[in-house]
């Protein structure tokens, strides 16, 4: 069967009109690089000059996209392979949406209700990778001394986030409570 599609890009590449271009398309079943070889051997069209050769290549190509369309895949040139070039692009544009995505969230201390400091996700993420063995133990410290953690923004500011985050704020807070020797109702075990 043959397409509009076709027919629009043997119009186009043979400069001839649409009925010229179906016919010669319906007499080779649809083959675009037979029809021009035809069209050539009719002296219909002008061979390229410089004695180059015409291609089908293109059109095999997209008469695969329409199969793979049809079928539910994409058969993009990314599902084949792609140069080392495209694949660095990719993995950059993926990065600097990750640091975007840490820029617009917050990782915000708070003590007594107030909040103490705010720093970006990015910060934070790049403190914990290069200096783990320092920012680990500060933020332990910091639940024992009375802060709480939060994240907040659109990505990250989510409720059950900050659950998470109050809840281990607690178990350090009962922790602290228990080594004192307080008791949960907060007297003192002394008495």
């Amino acid at each position: 069967m043959i397409t509009l599609e076709q027919v629009e890009k043997l119009r186009q590449r043979a400069n001839i009109s649409y009925d010229e271009a179906k016919a010669a398309l319906e007499e080779t079943n649809g083959d675009m690089l037979e029809a021009i070889i035809n069209l050539e051997k009719q002296n219909r069209i002008n061979p390229p000059k410089g004695g180059g050769y015409y291609s089908s290549k293109n059109s095999q190509e997209d008469r695969k996209k329409g199969q793979h369309s049809e079928t539910g895949e994409s058969g993009t040139k990314a599902d084949y392979g792609a140069s080392f070039g495209e694949l660095i692009g990719r993995f950059f544009r993926w990065c600097g949406k990750i640091v975007n995505r840490g820029n617009r969230n917050h990782f915000e201390i708070i003590k007594d209700g107030d909040k103490i400091m705010s720093i970006p996700v990015t910060v934070l993420a790049i403190l914990l990778i290069f200096t783990f063995w320092i920012t680990i133990p500060i933020i332990i410290l910091g639940l024992f001394f009375g802060y709480r953690y939060m994240f907040s923004g659109p990505d990250l500011g989510k409720e059950n986030v900050n659950r998470a985050m109050d809840s281990v704020a607690d178990v350090a807070e009962n922790l602290k409570k228990e080594v004192k020797g307080e008791k949960s109702n907060g007297e003192n075990s002394d008495n």
